[in-house]
């Protein structure tokens, strides 16, 4: 009998000559099928019977795990809650149907519901424009830095540097390099924060912006903000806000006040639609009014009683950064999801997502390592310290946590944490889930010291062990091939 521990064969692999899931036929004309892109030789399909089809695409979805499965701690790009309900929104006929050529008269509602979001979104981080084209987090890094460039460029000179803490997202130096930048690491201090001194004899006037990620990815809240946005703006210099972590500070401050120029927000994060594993996502990047004239184009505009259009006219503008409008379908469920909560509910969401992350480094506090011992927000960082003694790594630690049908944290990020296992529960998850988890937990710390072997040959339970993680990164095998092609 098959279970889901067994390994799923490939669907070639159960072809049968001769098998066939139809048994009809399609009353297709010969000529359909003629011309100079007719195919000659065998189509090479696998012969199935339709059950073991259904049967067989059931048993590889089984073997999944995604976010309406469990407990899913995966920090950086959190899988929270998505209510279903956004996905009833943004499939409504009127939404789905609206198609980008369409003339502006005919796609008046899309429009406001753009120019809405992007009202709620500066009011949110209190900023005072918005731009919804960005397709992702990191492509938002990169429209922002883009803007931050023409910026320092209409000032004659685009400047050389751009300055990036140690506790940044992985994605902030790549962002600046594609922007043409040279990046400067800035280290931390012993808090965890960005070392004001060593930003003080860092910036000058080849210093182009620093990329500051807030809460920065140990949960910490860069106190200092204030500090840090005086000294680059007294060379002149931007401060560039990764928002990605938004989700700890909304409805609680807002960056516009603490001297924040440009940022991206993570609407797959903050406001719950579905992103992850290269699905659809979407980097919205507000700004402060010193970088309008910059934003890409087209500009939504427009009131309900003189209508909306696209503003195609700005001359000093970076361009188009996505075709069309941006992913147009997933902002209307972070639209849908703010207009739910409310205020109030978006700022209880971020009480609650901070709580759950506190309670959970109260919990396995003394069990697991804590690196930096500064309050954190919305994640907490421990590492494999304790558990190096027994032999166990935090990677051994992942793939137990499997065992027990949770799917594991980010492990071995941030880079300045050796070891490094960031949980984020988000605010979705409930106490029971949470202390589930918790108990799993402390079980894995205790069988850490007691049978080590256990954690080193896990997961035990699944159709696949361990990877090969270099040679399947480097090296993927997506395609099936005949033995002898």
């Amino acid at each position: 009998m098959k279970t889901l521990r067994d390994k799923e064969k490939l669907i070639f692999e159960l072809s049968v000559e001769g098998k066939t899931g139809i048994d009809i036929d399609f009353p297709v004309k010969e000529k359909a099928f003629e011309g100079e892109y007719k195919r000659e030789g065998e189509i090479g399909l696998p012969q199935v019977s339709e059950v073991e089809v259904v049967r067989h695409f059931t048993r590889l979805s089984k073997m999944n795990y995604g976010v309406d499965d469990g407990f899913y701690p995966l920090g950086s790009c959190t899988m929270k809650h998505n209510p279903k309900m956004n996905e009833k929104v943004a499939t409504m006929e009127g939404f789905l149907y609206s198609h980008p050529m369409f003339s502006y008269n005919l796609v008046q509602g899309s429009l406001k519901a753009m120019k809405v979001l992007q009202d709620y979104l500066c009011e949110i981080t209190g900023m005072d424009f918005c731009t919804l084209q960005p397709a992702a987090g990191a492509h938002g890094e990169l429209t922002g830095m883009m803007m931050v460039r023409r910026y320092h460029e209409k000032k004659g000179n685009p400047r050389k540097y751009v300055l990036i803490p140690d506790s940044a997202h992985g994605t902030n130096p790549a962002t600046s390099t594609f922007a043409g930048y040279q990046v400067i690491e800035i280290k931390s201090d012993e808090t965890g924060c960005v070392d004001l001194e060593a930003l003080k004899e860092t910036v000058n006037e080849d210093v182009a912006a620093l990329m500051l990620t807030n809460p920065n990815t140990l949960g910490v809240f860069e106190k200092n903000i204030k500090q840090i946005a005086n000294i680059l703006h007294e060379k002149d210099a931007l401060l560039y806000m990764d928002g990605a972590n938004m989700n700890a500070l909304m409805g609680i401050v807002k960056p516009g006040e603490m001297g924040v120029d440009v940022m991206h927000l993570n609407l797959h994060k903050t406001f719950s639609t579905p992103h992850g594993g290269g699905g659809p996502g979407s980097g919205p990047v507000c700004f402060k009014s010193h970088l309008k004239d910059y934003q890409p184009v087209p500009v939504i505009e427009g009131d309900d009683d003189n209508g909306y259009t696209m503003n195609w006219n700005l001359p000093d503008s970076i361009g188009k950064v996505h075709g069309f409008y941006g992913n147009f379908l997933v902002t209307l469920k972070a639209l849908a999801y703010i207009m739910a909560m409310g205020g109030e509910g978006l700022k209880q969401t971020t009480i609650d997502a901070v709580l759950n992350a506190n309670y959970v480094r109260e919990k396995l506090k003394g069990y697991y390592n804590l690196p930096f011992k500064s309050e954190t927000l919305h994640e907490v960082v421990f590492n494999d310290k304790i558990q190096e003694e027994y032999g166990v790594s935090t990677l051994d630690i992942a793939k137990r946590l499997i065992d027990y049908g949770i799917h594991p944290p980010t492990i071995y990020f941030p880079l300045i944490v050796h070891g490094a296992i960031m949980i984020e529960p988000t605010e979705s998850e409930s106490k029971e889930e949470i202390d589930y988890f918790v108990e799993v937990m402390k079980k894995v710390a205790e069988e850490a010291k007691e049978n080590p072997e256990i954690l080193h040959e896990a997961p035990h339970y699944t159709p696949v062990r361990r990877l090969d993680e270099t040679l399947a990164a480097r090296k993927p095998v997506l395609k099936w091939e005949r033995e002898n092609d």
